[in-house]
């Protein structure tokens, strides 16, 4: 089994590589330079190679896996996790408690360290820039729990955009929706809010928020455009069905959300023996 047989043609050894669940493309190019990969029987030292139909490309001696299609995952993020496969501060990742059949997979847009929520999940790296790309604008919506005194006037220009602190954040719908301990004109009030938003730059409603005089104490994503959090538990994951991601991504739908895939030996994929969606 070559490992082109399961990309297109003309692809980007590197690509390759990472469809094939072992690596990012980063990390690829790194084993490319430490000898680690042999591309039809000769040591590679450039990641500047494409591969096609025919090519057998081996990792420590190992034949390439089987390329598994594209897949998408909501996860239930708890706070106190971190949205990054390697941290620094040897904090617990959202990487580190997801179940271990599962293969290689990159977050689709981030939550920060106490952010709660919807985060989506997936295999491959153009379904992933397909769905964050600006151009398709899917709103964001969180549930945001503030304490402070809040003005509806001042709720109402966040629609216009704000600049805090020289960047330029885009319109926000935010609206009010129940208050906790008193009257939410009081400043010692939490109330509950519903954001929306397309942009989402790095900590914006925390950043806007206390630009209007309020403290974050709680933020929750409930949707990513179409796809919503629903009553997942926190800590749950839960694969959508391809059909419904192209659905959703229309002409934009990366060409391997079609393709079907079996492993080498002919035994069944996870998702199959779990009676998943592999065959969609």
């Amino acid at each position: 089994m070559t490992a082109a047989k399961d990309a297109k043609a003309g692809e980007r050894i590197a690509k390759v590589m990472a469809r094939a669940g072992l690596c990012s493309r980063r990390d690829a190019e790194r084993w490319i330079a430490a000898g680690r990969v042999i591309l039809n029987g000769k040591l590679l030292d450039t990641p500047a190679v494409t591969v096609g139909p025919g090519d057998e490309v081996r990792v420590d001696g190992k034949v390439l896996p089987t390329a598994d299609r594209a897949r998408l995952w909501r996860f239930h993020k708890p706070k106190g996790l971190v949205t990054t496969h390697k941290d620094e501060k040897g904090r617990t990742t959202v990487f580190d408690v997801l179940p271990p059949n599962l293969p290689r997979v990159v977050s689709i847009g981030r939550l920060d360290l106490t952010s709660e929520g919807l985060l989506l999940l997936t295999n491959d790296g153009d379904l992933a820039r397909a769905m964050e790309h600006p151009s398709r604008g899917w709103v964001r919506r969180y549930r945001v729990r503030v304490h402070g005194r809040i003005e509806d006037s001042a709720l109402a220009r966040l629609k216009k955009g704000v600049t805090v602190d020289g960047i330029r954040y885009g319109a926000i719908d935010a609206a009010r929706d129940t208050t906790e301990g008193g009257d939410s004109k009081a400043s010692k009030a939490n109330t509950w809010l519903t954001v929306a938003l397309s942009e989402g730059k790095n900590r914006e409603i925390r950043k806007v928020m206390e630009y209007l005089g309020l403290t974050v104490n709680r933020l929750i994503r409930v949707a990513y455009g179409p796809f919503q959090l629903g009553k997942l538990d926190a800590g749950g994951l839960e694969e959508i069905p391809a059909q419904v991601v192209r659905q959703q991504l229309g002409d934009a739908a990366p060409k391997g959300l079609n393709i079907k895939r079996k492993r080498p030996d002919g035994k069944k994929t996870d998702a199959e023996a779990a009676g998943g969606d592999e065959a969609e």
